[in-house]
């Protein structure tokens, strides 16, 4: 009689991880890793002037009655002013006939140059 082999799948035995190999092989997998929480999305603080210095009044008389929008924020971000300062230098230009007026609600006020129709 002939001899019928049975070959199976045997498997050698897994090498026995110490639990120093486990821990490292943890923390480097993803799953591991703890979800990190971001901060948040920061603004830059803008250090605006609350006065008027020389350089910047001469350039609010030059350049400012040229634009053809005029509005506080508009003046706040180009002169590097800060709110209050830029409304008063509006009621400023206004009074001297440098600018006038196209829209005031009671929030936002929209200026043009006084020569433009």
């Amino acid at each position: 009689r002939p001899h019928i082999y049975l070959y199976c799948c045997i498997q050698a035995p897994k090498e026995q991880k110490s639990k120093e190999a486990k821990a490292m092989a943890a923390m480097s997998s993803s799953k591991g890793k703890k979800k990190k929480w971001s901060k948040g999305k920061n603004k830059d603080k803008v250090n605006n002037q609350v006065l008027f210095d020389k350089p910047t009044y001469e350039k609010l008389m030059s350049e400012v009655t040229k634009y053809k929008m005029i509005t506080p924020s508009v003046l706040a971000d180009r002169l590097r002013i800060n709110g209050s300062l830029a409304r008063a230098a509006i009621n400023h230009l206004v009074e001297e006939g440098e600018i006038k007026a196209v829209s005031r609600s009671h929030s936002q006020y929209i200026y043009t140059r006084a020569g433009s129709e």
